[in-house]
C-alpha cells in the first residue's frame, strides 16, 4: 500500500474528528506482517492547546450535568462496546499484535471499568454528620477538578484507555486523552463509540504524538490532573514535571513480578499458569510474570515447564493456532533478542530459546520472539534486574520460604507477585510479609475487578493513588467540606464567641 493512500489517524477537537495540520507523521505498522495501515500524526502545540480549549470550555456545562445523566451515557457505552467487541478486538490484533483471544480479553477489561463508571452516582457519594455542635451539621462534596488527561501505552491500547476517561467523565470532568502512536486505531473507535454513546463536544478531545506532546499536557496550565501507564523512564518524567507544574499525578509504571512456587503447589495447574502468565501478550503486560521463584523440590519442576512452553505456538495473532503474537516493532524485537544473548553471557543456563521461531511467507518478517526459559538466574544478572518486556521467563531458585519473600521484597518494583501453594499458612504469611502492592494466591496476574483498585507500589507507581475502583474517584474529585448552621428566627444569641469552637 502506497505511503499516500494510508488513512490518516485524526485528532478528537470539540466533538469533531479532525485532520492534523502536522508536519510530522509516524507509521502504524502490523506487527506480524510489516503491513503499513495507517498514518498518525505528532500533533501541532496549537492542536494541544486547542484540546485543552474544548475541554475548559465544556466543563463549564458538563460539571453541572445531572448525575443521572452521566451515568446513563455509560450505560449506553457498555452496550455499545459489547456490541461492538468482535471488531474493536479485529483492529487492536492488526496493529498491536496480541491474539484475537487476549485482544477481546483486553477490550472486555477495559469494559468492566465502563460498567463501573456507570455506577457513578453511588461511588460519588460524600458523607455528612448531623449536629456535631450545637445545630452544625458537617457534610462533604466530591467534586470535579476540571481538565485531566491520559498518557496511555501500546500494550493494552483498549484497555487502558477505558480505565481513564470513562471514571475521569463521569465524575463531572472533561478529558484529553493521548493514546500511544504505535497503536492508536482500536482507540480511536472506542472513542467514536463514546461519542456515538452521548459524550457531548468538548467532553472528551483526543491528541496524538510523542515527547513534545506529553511535555505540552504536563505543563498546560489547565489540566489539573494527568494519568500515566507506561515505562518507568517516562513515568518518572511525566511525575516529576506534571507535579512540578502543580498538577495531581498517577503514574503506573515498570515491573518486576515474581511468582513463588512452593513444593506442595497443584503441580498441572501451576505449570499452566507459569507458562501462561510468562509468555501471554508476548510478555508485554506490566502484570507479566517474568520470575518464577521455584522453593525447595519444586526446582525439579524445570523441564516440565520448557516442554508446556515448547508447545506454545508462535504466529500471527488473527490465527485460532496461535499462542503468541508478535513484538510491537522491530526495535522491541531487537532488544529483547539482545537480552536474551546479555543473559547468555552472564552464565545464566538457556533452557529453552525463543530467537529465530520458523515463520514462513509473511511473517518471516514479523517482530517475533518465541517463549524463552532461563534457569540458574542471580540477582544481579541484566535478565533479573531488568524489566525485558518479551516472552522470558527467568527461574531463581530458593531453598525456603522466608529466602523467597526476601528476594522478592529487595527487589525495587512492586507490581504485582503470586504464590502457587496449597497451605494456608504459607500463602496467609506470604501475603503479611511480601511488600508488593498486588497478591496472587494460585492466582499468576493479581489485577483486580474495577470494585477495588489497581495497587501497584514502590518503584512500579508514582502517586498516592490507583487507577479505576474507589481510589480513581478520589483522584479525579477535589473532597470540599461543608459546615453549615442554620438559626431560627427566634434562636437566641449568646453573644460573640472569640474561640475556634463551635458551641
Amino acid at each position: 500500500m502506497s505511503r499516500d493512500v494510508l488513512p490518516q489517524v485524526p485528532l478528537l477537537i470539540n466533538g469533531e474528528f479532525v485532520q492534523s495540520r502536522s508536519s510530522e507523521w509516524r507509521e502504524v505498522i502490523n506487527p506480524a506482517t510489516q503491513q503499513r495501515l495507517a498514518r498518525v500524526p505528532m500533533a501541532t502545540p496549537d492542536e494541544v492547546a486547542a484540546a485543552v480549549a474544548a475541554a475548559q470550555a465544556a466543563f463549564k456545562t458538563w460539571r453541572k450535568t445531572p448525575i443521572g445523566q452521566r451515568a446513563r451515557i455509560f450505560l449506553k457505552y457498555q452496550q455499545l462496546i459489547r456490541d461492538n467487541l468482535k471488531s474493536l478486538a479485529a483492529t487492536l490484533t492488526a496493529e498491536q499484535g496480541k491474539t484475537l483471544a487476549d485482544a477481546e480479553g483486553d477490550v472486555f477489561r477495559g469494559l468492566e471499568v465502563v460498567e463501573h463508571a456507570a455506577n457513578i452516582g453511588s461511588l460519588q457519594m460524600g458523607e455528612r454528620a448531623h449536629n456535631v455542635a450545637g445545630g452544625v451539621d458537617t457534610y462533604t462534596l466530591l467534586q470535579p477538578l476540571g481538565v485531566c488527561a491520559g498518557i496511555t501505552p501500546f500494550n493494552f491500547p483498549a484497555m487502558i484507555p477505558l480505565w481513564m476517561f470513562p471514571m475521569a467523565i463521569a465524575s463531572g470532568n472533561t478529558f484529553v486523552l493521548k493514546p500511544s502512536e504505535q497503536d492508536p486505531l482500536v482507540t480511536m473507535r472506542l472513542v467514536e463509540l463514546a461519542l456515538e454513546a452521548g459524550v457531548p463536544p468538548g467532553v472528551l478531545n483526543v491528541v496524538h504524538g510523542g515527547e513534545a506532546v506529553v511535555n505540552a499536557i504536563c505543563d498546560h496550565p489547565d489540566i489539573k490532573a494527568i494519568s500515566f501507564v507506561g515505562s518507568t523512564r517516562v513515568g518518572t518524567h511525566v511525575y516529576q514535571r506534571a507535579s512540578l507544574a502543580g498538577k495531581r499525578v498517577q503514574c503506573m509504571m515498570g515491573a518486576k513480578n515474581h511468582a513463588i512456587v512452593l513444593p506442595d503447589a497443584h503441580k498441572e495447574q501451576t505449570l499452566n499458569a507459569l507458562a501462561g502468565a510468562a509468555f501471554g501478550a508476548a510478555g508485554q503486560r506490566c502484570m507479566a510474570l517474568s520470575v518464577a521463584v521455584l522453593v525447595g523440590a519444586a526446582r525439579a519442576w524445570v523441564p516440565e515447564l520448557v516442554e508446556r512452553a515448547k508447545r506454545l505456538a508462535v504466529g500471527a495473532g488473527d490465527s485460532a493456532t496461535t499462542d503468541v503474537g508478535p513484538l510491537i516493532s522491530c526495535a522491541a524485537k531487537e532488544r529483547v533478542e539482545a537480552l536474551i544473548a546479555r543473559g547468555v553471557a552472564e552464565g545464566a543456563r538457556l533452557e529453552l530459546d525463543g530467537r529465530l521461531p520458523p515463520l514462513h511467507g509473511a511473517l518471516k518478517d514479523g517482530n517475533f520472539v518465541g517463549p524463552t526459559i532461563f534457569s540458574g538466574v542471580k540477582p544481579g544478572m541484566v535478565i533479573y534486574e531488568q524489566e525485558v518486556f518479551g516472552p522470558v521467563l527467568v527461574i531463581v531458585e530458593a531453598e525456603t520460604l522466608d529466602e523467597a519473600i526476601a528476594l522478592i521484597n529487595a527487589n525495587p518494583n512492586g507490581n504485582g507477585t503470586a504464590i502457587f501453594t496449597q497451605s494456608g499458612a504459607a500463602a496467609r504469611r506470604f501475603e503479611e510479609e511480601i511488600d508488593v502492592g498486588q497478591v496472587g494466591i494460585n492466582v499468576p496476574i493479581p489485577v483486580p475487578v474495577p470494585l477495588f483498585s489497581f495497587t501497584g507500589s514502590r518503584a512500579s507507581k508514582l502517586g498516592d493513588l490507583g487507577p479505576y475502583g474507589k481510589q480513581v474517584i478520589m483522584f479525579y474529585t477535589q473532597t470540599k467540606t461543608i459546615t453549615a448552621r442554620w438559626f431560627d428566627d427566634d434562636a437566641v444569641t449568646s453573644g460573640v464567641n472569640t474561640t475556634i469552637t463551635l458551641k
